[in-house]
This record gives C-alpha cells, structure tokens and sequence, in this order.
C-alpha cells in the first residue's frame, strides 16, 4: 500500500512538473512537493523553459513554414510562445503541437487584417500531418465494389492525411508561390488577391512528400461530401454534371487517395414504414 501512494505521489509531482515548465502561471502548483531553499529549483525552472520555447518556435516553424515566412521570425517567435502558453503540447513528441494555431490566429486581434492567414495555417498543418502519416495501400480496399453495389450504399475513405482545406482566399497560390524562386513570383498572388479568388487546397502525399494542388468547384464538392461522410451517391448529387467520376477516380487510384470502397449501413427507416 505505502509503495502504491508513494508511486501516486510521484505521479502527480511529474505531472505538476510538467504544468510548471509549460506554464508560467502554475509556479504555485510546486510548492507542497520543494523543500528548503527553492531559489535553484526556481533558477532550473527558468532555464528549462527558456531551452522549451526555444525548441517549441522550432517545433512550430517547421510545421508552419508558409505562415513563418509570411510573419517574419521574430512575429513569429512571439506567436509560438503565446501558443505555447495558451495552447502547451499535451504530448512529449512536438511534432504533434501546434493544430490550435489556425483557431488561435483567427482570435488574434493583432492578425485581423490577415484574415488568409488562419486557413494558410491550416494547409501548412494538413501538409505536416500527412508528411507524418503512415502509408496508405497500393490499391484501395473494396475497389471492385464500385462495378457491384448501389453508389447510395457505398462510401469511399481516403488514406490517412489526404484533405481538402477549403478557403475564401487564394491559399494554394500563396501556399506554392513561396517555394518557388524568382523576381517577381508574388505576381500571381497579387492577380489571385485582386480578382477575389477562392481556393479550395486538396493535399495528399506523392511519395514520401506532401503535394498540394487546387481543386475546381466540381471536384471540391465531391471530395467535401466525402469527408463528411456521404454516401458516393450523395457525393456526386453534390458535384454536379460537370464533374467527371471516372477521370477522378484514375488519378485516384494513381496518386493513392483513397484508403478503402466500404459498403455503408443501411439508412434508417422512418417510423411507420
């Protein structure tokens, strides 16, 4: 029993520890488990999150590399700390930090007139998450579904990663222009800016790098009603006649989008029928 509440107990001084180093408010928590002269343990925990935020803003630069370049470093450094005391990782592993960011932007008050940024930060997280995600098949699970079962019993999932990010802004042309070179690459962002288009990003993983391309209406429709989890007849209700199934699924089964054809649930009945 004593080993039992002595394991409890340093459980949960781990566990404050933690609190502590992520967050400045929570130097109190500390208290009952320091003894004697806390001056070093104070001076250690000041250091230990200095090297912390130091590693977070690098954490969070290399999953956001558009919104760091568009921030500048220092911007930028000053977001990721702010994220990192109002948002701290809930994980050992900093590669999982950082989804709050686009939610945290859009609250900003300081990055109103940047009303892209929150959606350019969520392609730059959709594009991180699928470099991070495991493989997905060759073919799809269940493709031969297709040529048997009724479309408005069939679902299609795609493989780990692979989303669209839908936005009232040019985010694929911002998102592209800035891995590439030349004098003048903003150009086609300021024409993008100026005719108030609207891009939807579709991200997958080609090989082991992330790609992102621009959907047209047709396609985004589709992929959208996917996502929500319709029915592939729902899906192509959504689309439209100018959307072209079997030139979408050539490329895909090429490119490796889909994970699985799944026989969905039968829908369920109306009370009295």
């Amino acid at each position: 029993m004593i080993a039992r509440q002595d394991t409890e107990r340093e459980a949960e001084r781990q566990r404050q520890l933690l609190r502590t180093l992520w967050r400045r408010d929570a130097d109190d928590a500390l208290t009952p488990w320091m003894q004697g002269d806390t001056a070093p343990v104070q001076r250690g925990l000041g250091a230990y999150r200095g090297n912390a935020a130091a590693i977070a803003e690098r954490a969070l630069g290399a999953a956001f590399p558009t919104v760091r370049e568009l921030l500048g470093a220092e911007s930028f450094e000053s977001l990721s700390r702010a994220l990192w005391h109002r948002h701290p990782p809930e994980r050992g592993d900093l590669a999982h930090w950082g989804e709050a960011l686009a939610g945290f932007i859009e609250s900003d008050a300081q990055l109103a007139g940047e009303a892209y940024l929150a959606d350019l930060a969520r392609l730059d997280w959709a594009v991180h998450r699928i470099e991070h995600a495991a493989d997905g098949p060759a073919l799809p699970d269940g493709l031969a579904l297709l040529a048997e079962a009724d479309p408005a019993r069939l679902g299609l999932a795609f493989r780990d990663g692979a989303m669209c990010v839908p936005s009232r802004w040019p985010i694929v042309s911002i998102w592209q222009v800035h891995r590439r070179e030349g004098d003048d690459r903003f150009a086609s962002v300021r024409a993008a800016f100026a005719a108030g288009r609207a891009e939807c990003a579709w991200v997958w993983r080609d090989g082991w790098r992330a790609a992102v391309s621009a959907l047209d209406a047709p396609d985004a429709k589709f992929v959208a009603a996917l996502q929500r989890g319709e029915s592939l007849a729902s899906a192509l209700d959504d689309a439209g006649a100018a959307f072209h199934f079997e030139a979408w699924l050539r490329e895909a089964v090429t490119h490796r989008w889909l994970a699985a054809v799944r026989s969905l649930p039968d829908a369920p009945t109306e009370a009295g029928q």
